[in-house]
């Protein structure tokens, strides 16, 4: 196994931590946070979601955020001429349209919040669909990392081959 090969399961490892965790952040809001939230009043559920978008928007969030992005489109580049590039391809299309989701209707819903209103107003503008496009967005990157998984795979398997070629016949 080359450097090159080391540094490109390195990202891919990463791109798929990376994707796995900001999975994990859209899942929880879809099973838990959200139905928490609905059986709040309006002024709580306001309240609440604003601090929300407040507290996320720190350098540890968008780094996984921004960096399954960037580090799965790094790993697409750096395993083009792999049998399993075909699964780092399906991760990025996956999570870039997550992204998209995420910045095309929940973010513009999250800075709705932050007008000056009834709290039901805000909320009935605001809760439906955040929530449908939260669980898009949470099936999308879930997905990634399925594909991102997969491609995992395929690279320990041709790194196995890798070694045991070297090694000659024998496999010692």
């Amino acid at each position: 196994m080359t450097r090159n090969d080391t540094i490109a399961g390195t990202v891919l490892g990463a791109a798929t931590v990376a994707t796995a965790l900001i999975a994990g952040a859209f899942y929880i809001f879809a099973c838990a946070v959200m139905p928490a939230l609905a059986r709040s009043d309006d002024r709580v559920f306001v309240d609440v979601m604003r601090d929300i978008n407040d507290v996320i928007q720190n350098p540890v969030f968008l780094l996984g955020f921004l960096g399954a992005l960037v580090l799965t489109g790094v790993s697409a580049w750096q395993l083009r001429a792999r049998p399993y590039r075909w699964w780092v391809w399906g991760a990025l299309v996956a999570y870039g349209l997550a992204f998209l989701v995420t910045v095309a209707f929940n973010i513009p819903l999250n800075n709705g919040l932050t007008e000056a209103g009834a709290p039901s107003a805000l909320r009935e503008e605001f809760e439906d669909p955040w929530v449908a496009w939260n669980v898009v967005r949470a099936v999308l990157s879930t997905v990634a990392v399925g594909c991102l998984g997969r491609a995992l795979v395929g690279y320990g398997r041709s790194a196995s081959l890798g070694r045991s070629e070297s090694l000659g016949p024998s496999g010692v």
